[in-house]
Formats: C-alpha cells, structure tokens, sequence
C-alpha cells in the first residue's frame, strides 16, 4: 500500500521538528527570517508560514511580532486529575507554580444563570485564577459560586482550600471535557497563539440539596496539560457487569 506524499508545508515542518528534537535548534533560539526559510525550502512565504502555524500549534515555535519565530522552552506539563485539579509527577519534582487570584463580585447573566441553575441578577462571586511558571501565565480559571458562599479574603493559592469551608458537603461533580481554539481574551491572557488548541473543562459542583455551589470554567492550553479520568470498579459493579 502507497502513502501520499506529505504537503510542503507538513515536510517543512517534520524538518524543523525534527531539528528541534535533536537539539541542532535549541529553545530560545530565533529562527531564520521567514523569507530565508521560504527560499531555504523553495516554497512561498504563505507555505512557510503555514507549516510554522503547524509548530506554533503545538507549543514548539513561537512567534513574537516585530522579533520573529523563536523555539519554546519546554513546558511543565500539568495533569488535570477528574475531580480536581493537580500537578503532575514532573511538576511536582519542580518549583510549584504560582497562583493569582483576583475576586469580583457580580450578577448572574446570559450562561451563568443556566449553569448555576440562578435566576439573573442573583448575585455571585468570580474568582479569575491565573497560574504561572516564573513569569510565563501557565493555565486559567473562572470559578462562579454564589455570593453568600464566597470566602471575604483568600490567601494567595488558597482559594481551593478555602471554597469548602463555607459550603454543605457535595453530592454530584460534573465535568464536560472538551477541546476548542481560544478566545481572543483567553489567547491574549496566556500568551498563546489563537491557533493552539486548549482542554477546556466546566466543572459544576451540587450539594446534598441539590444546589450548584461552584461552577469552574478552566482553559488548559493543550501544549502543557492532560487529563486523566479513573474509574474504580466496586464488586458489587463487578457482579453486575457479569
């Protein structure tokens, strides 16, 4: 069976990956003009550009405007855990990464209502999580919860320790998990490119009376994150099964 030819584009950039991979271009390192890798390569700029988007997408190659395309460092990869959001073995060998979290008292409105099962105007708090690796923004967080449940003051990279302290125990934790592009505020925020895929993941937390205590909107940019979902069969589930 015969394989098509890889476009220029996906050649070009299998070359320039591979490049990276062995080191010939190292991180931080600037790469040719894309004028001279378009006349390196034969191809037009269009083409040239295109294979790189392929790079940026993938967290390999940066493009700084007015500075040119550079090769990334590479990324702590973090693992989104279902239930919780952890870092993983490779993170946790490294220095923690740090967290900011800005609190903003709003009224519910257009999605929120629906996700938090609210009626509008109620009143809510949204805490903007953004977490960094040294000076780079890593991930981001939107988490809702209702205003009479939302702690008065959080010590810096608290917040999760200090949402349960005022809310009945929980009941049901939904996640949706899915991959999209960013939003021009989302690509802006992380410095990322729009092209890059990020996990996005909405997280709604209910207690025992049925309540939507939290609801979290996480944007994971896919070049550093993972999820990983376990399920624990009990042998009564077992039996059944059988």
């Amino acid at each position: 069976m015969t394989h098509p030819a890889p476009s220029r584009r996906h050649a070009i950039a299998d070359d320039l990956r591979n490049q990276i991979s062995v080191g010939r271009l190292k991180a931080g390192e600037c790469l040719p003009s894309e004028a001279q890798l378009a006349a390196r390569y034969r191809v037009s700029t269009p083409t040239l550009r295109n294979a790189l988007a392929l790079l940026q997408g993938e967290g390999l190659v940066e493009k700084i405007h007015g500075s040119g395309n550079f090769v990334r460092h590479p990324l702590r990869k973090t693992t989104y855990v279902g239930g919780g959001y952890t870092p993983s073995a490779q993170a946790l060998a490294e220095e923690p990464l740090h967290t900011t979290v800005r609190a903003t008292n709003l009224r519910a409105h257009g999605h929120l209502t629906a996700l938090l099962k609210v009626s509008p105007r109620s009143p809510l708090t949204e805490f903007h999580c953004l977490s960094h690796e040294g000076k780079t923004p890593h991930s981001l967080a939107r988490i809702y919860v209702p205003r009479d449940l939302a702690p008065a003051d959080v010590p810096e990279g608290l917040l999760a320790a200090r949402l349960p302290d005022l809310r009945p125990p929980l009941a049901v934790v939904q996640e949706t998990v899915s991959t999209r592009l960013p939003t021009p505020d989302e690509a802006t925020t992380l410095h990322i490119s729009s092209t890059l895929a990020i996990l996005s993941i909405t997280r709604v937390a209910t207690d025992t009376t049925g309540r939507v205590v939290e609801a979290a909107l996480l944007a994971l940019p896919g070049d550093r994150a993972d999820a990983v979902f376990t399920t624990h069969h009990t042998s009564e589930a077992r039996k059944a099964e059988a």
